[in-house]
């Protein structure tokens, strides 16, 4: 993944901290983002807290062992080090809270997360990376372009089987980005054996991390290549395994979930096949606007387009499922108010075809309509045609008998019990006089009749029309 989202809170560093050119452990932007300060705040923040690093009895040795444990029950090669020990003590003092909101959207997320990295036989600590690249925020988005929690670009998501269209981003769908997500970063680490060097992949691309291979002689540690990397890539690794120590470890540091509204286990999901918009759902379930959206990120507008193929997933709180199942007929035929435009839709029983010499004060006269009615009834602006174009030539419905029941008979044409009608296919060089001729009770004017050819001079070949066969 070229471009990540990283923690939104995390911006505010900048501000908060300078960079010094001489520290070498914080070469990247990155880096300076997450856990840069200068020598002489570093100092002062060391002086100030070193009584309450005591009290704490969280000393280097200590963070040492935890992640020398780690190391032991995960395939990833958690290092200590001083980029690691500082990004972990500038989170500790400045984003406590922010860890323990994130611990709450955790709670919601992983479970999804657990179960697709259990399915693709990937380790379970790679959930930890969704929380690096989007805050957990399924709507998430970076100034690259990337979206959702797993960050995808628009073209590695749709390679990955991520629709995108007007109504749907699947990359902000949990579900399906997750899935996702596991099949690139197992295509990554069979590329590279290597899940440091995946991730690194994951946030620059394959290709930059080969080339740092290449660079640095061939070398296949991420700590030994990092230098060769881009330089928001050089702090994405240890910002992953400072969040992977801070949720695995938060309780030694007072860093609890605080707020939990819902979880993964209290949801539910219904396939949808009819167009459903947020506000009816809202409406009927009287469930809040914000748990639904946020729920339901995929759905770009608020609503669930029809699907006549397949079918649309919406999660619920279980409570409601019942509620909606109950309620789903009287939401299904309920349409919103939309105002529609003021022109007639053309039929063929309404209608004029325009012919070539035609324009519309001559159509005007002899329909017996005004030009103005000609424009309102058919949305014009100008008095420009084009042969072969549809005109309404009425307001009125059409109180043909036959022409209306007409339009729902089958191909048999039977209109009535005591009407029948044939096809019969136009032939090249036939005309309305030549097609006369073939049937003895047909004439030119009862096959424009029944056929609706008024204001037709021809009829091009392979054209079917009606001839009446039976009428008492």
């Amino acid at each position: 993944m070229k471009k990540f989202l990283i923690f939104s809170f995390l911006l505010l560093h900048q501000l908060l901290f300078g960079q010094d050119a001489s520290l070498n452990d914080f070469d990247s932007p990155l880096e300076v983002t997450i856990a840069s300060v200068d020598n002489t705040e570093y100092n002062s923040y060391s002086k100030r807290n070193s009584m309450a690093i005591v009290n704490e009895e969280f000393t280097s040795l200590i963070l040492k062992n935890r992640l020398e444990e780690l190391n032991t029950r995960t395939p990833f090669n958690v290092p200590y080090n001083a980029t690691i020990e500082r990004f972990i003590r500038l989170y500790l003092k400045t984003k406590k809270d922010d860890f323990s909101n994130l611990m709450d959207r955790a709670n919601y997320y992983f479970p999804i997360f657990e179960e697709a990295l259990d399915k693709y036989d990937i380790p379970i600590e790679i959930k930890y990376l969704a929380v690096v690249e989007s805050a957990l925020k399924p709507t998430a988005k970076s100034r690259a372009g990337a979206k959702g929690l797993w960050q995808f670009m628009y073209h590695t998501g749709k390679e990955y089987g991520l629709k995108v269209n007007s109504y749907i981003d699947e990359r902000t769908d949990p579900i399906k980005a997750t899935e996702a997500a596991c099949k690139y970063l197992k295509h990554l680490h069979n590329r590279f054996d290597d899940w440091d060097l995946a991730l690194a992949a994951y946030n620059a691309g394959p290709g930059n991390v080969s080339k740092a291979i290449r660079r640095s002689g061939g070398l296949r540690n991420y700590w030994n290549i990092r230098q060769y990397l881009p330089s928001e890539t050089r702090g994405y690794v240890p910002a992953f395994y400072t969040t992977l120590y801070l949720f695995e470890y938060g309780s030694a540091h007072q860093i609890y979930p605080k707020n939990i509204e819902i979880s993964y286990f209290d949801t539910d999901t219904l396939h949808i096949k009819q167009r459903l918009t947020f506000t009816q759902i809202e409406k009927k379930l009287n469930i809040n606007k914000e748990l639904l959206i946020s729920l339901n990120p995929q759905y770009k507008l608020g609503v669930i387009p029809h699907n006549k193929d397949s079918y649309h997933v919406l999660t619920l709180p279980q409570n409601l499922i019942s509620i909606f199942l109950l309620n789903n007929s009287t939401i299904n035929t309920e349409i919103e108010s939309i105002e529609k435009p003021t022109y007639i839709t053309a039929t063929t029983e309404n209608s004029y075809v325009v012919l070539e010499r035609d324009n519309l004060p001559r159509i005007a006269r002899k329909f017996k309509i005004s030009v103005y009615q000609l424009k309102k009834w058919n949305g014009l602006q100008t008095d420009y045609l084009i042969a072969g174009q549809r005109l309404v030539i009425t307001n009125k419905i059409i109180n043909d008998t036959n022409l209306q029941k007409n339009k729902k008979t089958p191909i048999s044409h039977q209109t009535t019990k005591s009407t029948t009608y044939q096809d019969y296919t136009v032939k090249k060089g036939e005309s309305l006089f030549l097609i006369s001729k073939k049937f003895p009770n047909a004439s030119i004017t009862q096959l424009r009749n029944w056929n609706n050819l008024w204001g037709v001079s021809y009829v091009t070949p392979g054209t079917i029309l009606k001839i009446l066969t039976k009428s008492k």
